[in-house]
């Protein structure tokens, strides 16, 4: 069975018979030409105040968009995440009641600091449905000053607290981005599911020392003991580095939030996040947009690939990186892993918009995207 989302028509999902032709939509549209970020872009104007929660992200580097969900809805996918876990593969073990189910033979595998990067899980229906809710999508149009973004295919949080089977989670400060690529780029965002206090994990950031940033690298220029990293998107601060910022005075902070909050930060802020230390998990999924405007055509052709073979990204919208690394358990291929989310995801127009898919001019209408399901 092929799934075929028809962007002419907002929510629709076509089923389609295996070797059948999908007819063309006479009303679908041309690509989209999207709007570039507006005069208010964030640090596109200096001393600029905007009397909302931009002001801290400007100041701070981070900041907390309290209820960008309803609570009632964010109580709901938290409760399907876990449900998620508790159905896993059809069910592996795993009850929420009991923390002594809480181990890796009852669960997909999640990293020690959270992560869960395979299974599909980056185009799970929970995934996108969050993704495409509008207190999310506002904040971002408010950031860039522009209607026309595209959203990662990110990875989602699952961490418990307390687990003797994984390893811990040691610090592990840095920016998510290019040290000789300067200035503002990119806006991380997550988004909270479960009440997370002082000891639920999560964030933690070094406030204000994005403003520091082309400073420390100048500082810190040809080091000998630079960590190593897989991209040049990534950089790794030494205990030098973190004595230079807390020289000058930066702080960092654990930051708290409900559910339905969204956590903002200027991917120059250092920053990483901490396990829980006590009885309730921490539930999130990272949610990044960008405008459509500052990817390239070859970016758009990378995220439409990415996104109809259910492939995930990193933080970066524009697909710079897709896929991920292996998931093993006990050191093989897991057998749960089949790359594929349980359902294909239904977006709506403005969700698939998000995709960069109609802004790609190289696309003859109509606007199909083809999932394979079998």
């Amino acid at each position: 069975m092929v799934i075929a989302t028809d962007f002419a028509k907002p929510l629709a999902t076509i089923p389609v018979p295996d070797g059948k032709k999908i007819v063309k939509n006479a009303s679908a549209t041309a690509p989209l030409k999207p709007q570039p970020a507006g005069p208010n872009r964030l640090f596109s104007q200096e001393g600029a105040v905007f009397g909302d929660f931009r002001d801290d992200l400007l100041r701070d580097g981070y900041v907390v968009v309290k209820g960008a969900i309803p609570r009632e809805r964010a109580d709901a996918y938290g409760e399907e995440m876990m449900s998620y876990l508790e159905n896993f593969a059809g069910g592996l073990g795993f009850n929420r009641n009991d923390p002594s189910t809480v181990k890796e033979s009852n669960l997909p595998i999640i990293t020690e600091k959270g992560m869960c990067l395979g299974y599909g899980v980056a185009h799970e229906s929970f995934t996108w449905a969050i993704r495409q809710e509008p207190g999310l999508v506002d904040a971002f149009e408010k950031v860039y000053d522009t209607p026309d973004l595209i959203v990662s295919f990110d990875a989602v949080n699952m961490a418990f607290p307390n687990r003797p089977d994984v390893k811990p989670n040691n610090p592990w400060p840095h920016q998510d981005q290019d040290p000789e690529k300067p200035g503002f780029r990119c806006l991380q965002g997550l988004v909270n599911l479960l009440p997370n206090g002082d000891r639920d994990g999560g964030l933690i950031v070094c406030k204000g020392a994005h403003m520091l940033s082309e400073e420390f690298h100048e500082a810190f220029r040809g080091e000998e003991d630079k960590i190593w990293a897989w991209t040049e998107e990534w950089y790794g601060f030494t205990d030098k580095g973190m004595q230079w910022l807390k020289d000058r005075g930066c702080e960092w902070i654990k930051v708290n939030a409900e559910p339905g909050d969204l956590l903002l930060w200027d991917s120059r802020t250092p920053h990483y996040n901490l396990s829980p230390e006590g009885t309730s998990p921490r539930f999130c999924v990272y949610t990044c947009y960008m405008p459509v405007a500052e990817a390239t055509q070859e970016d758009l052709v990378r995220k439409k690939g990415a996104f109809e073979e259910l492939k995930s990204t990193t933080h970066w919208p524009n697909a710079m990186h897709v896929g991920g690394i292996p998931v093993l358990r006990n050191g093989e291929p897991c057998p749960y892993n089949t790359g594929k989310p349980r359902s294909v995801p239904k977006l709506s127009e403005r969700g698939f918009k998000l995709t960069g898919i109609p802004y790609f001019q190289g696309l003859e209408p109509p606007f199909y995207t083809l999932l394979r399901t079998n």
